[in-house]
């Protein structure tokens, strides 16, 4: 346990270090690279914005993440368990991933006029549900058949069956799927508070930085989402530790 929290520590310690020293070095200016060094003022002096925009930004990729992860379920299960589901939504799944979503912001901002959570939220799940769904429907699609037949054979239900050894299969695809839509779903809240911006998250809070030239605040604003990143990662670590844990390899 020692070691999984010194190492990452460390590393960031060597990042920021490296950092300051390139800023250092080339002698630049905070209006072109900010360094470590400057972050620091910044987050004091803004730190009440920090809390409050934090606030804003986790709470509602936490809540597009969990309709994506709801999603991605439902839709992964009919692909994995239909074929023919399979090749029908397929295309259109890759079709719509491919779509840059910062083309779709102002779609999705039309639509819902006004309904500033709502439009951000949405935003964060569209960008994310895609690798859920594809995790859960590779994962129940590769069951293996032999297993399917000696459960059959001795009674058991599809209800069974999925249960018992689909689900349990699927989990550690899940879980890393999950990881990927955690970063996803952070760049579709900024993507929305930047493009369209209304005074609440972190985006907002880079954007006006942008406006007043502040490049230390524009600067801490990315180390923030960054660090509200990596909490999050680690929350989906620990679940996967729970429910999954049975399936990582142990060193020897």
């Amino acid at each position: 346990m020692k070691r999984q929290v010194l190492v990452p520590v460390a590393a960031l310690v060597l990042f920021a270090l490296a950092w300051e020293f390139l800023v250092w070095v080339n002698g630049w200016p905070d209006y072109k690279m900010a360094s470590p060094s400057d972050l620091g003022p910044a987050f004091w002096k803004f730190r009440g914005l920090f809390l409050e925009h934090s606030w804003e930004t986790l709470w509602r990729t936490v809540a597009g993440l969990l309709l994506s992860v709801a999603a991605g379920l439902v839709l992964g299960m009919v692909m994995g368990l239909s074929r023919v589901m399979r090749e029908a939504l397929y295309p259109l799944l890759v079709g719509f991933n491919a779509i840059p979503k910062a083309t779709v912001v102002p779609v999705i901002a039309l639509i819902f006029v006004g309904a500033h959570d709502m439009n951000t939220i949405l935003i964060a799940f569209l960008i994310s549900f895609f690798p859920i769904a594809v995790s859960i429907s590779i994962g129940l699609s590769t069951l293996e058949p032999e297993y399917r037949d000696i459960l059959r054979s001795l009674g058991a239900s599809r209800f069974t069956i999925f249960w018992k050894i689909a689900l349990p299969k699927t989990l550690p695809e899940f879980f890393g799927a999950l990881k990927v839509a955690v970063t996803l779903a952070f760049i579709g809240t900024n993507l929305m508070e930047i493009v369209e911006p209304h005074g609440r998250g972190l985006g907002y809070l880079f954007d006006s930085g942008k406006i007043s030239a502040d490049y230390p605040l524009m600067f801490a604003v990315l180390i923030a989402l960054a660090l509200l990143g990596i909490f999050l990662f680690y929350c989906v670590v620990v679940l996967e530790k729970i429910f999954a844990g049975w399936a990582e390899r142990s060193e020897t």
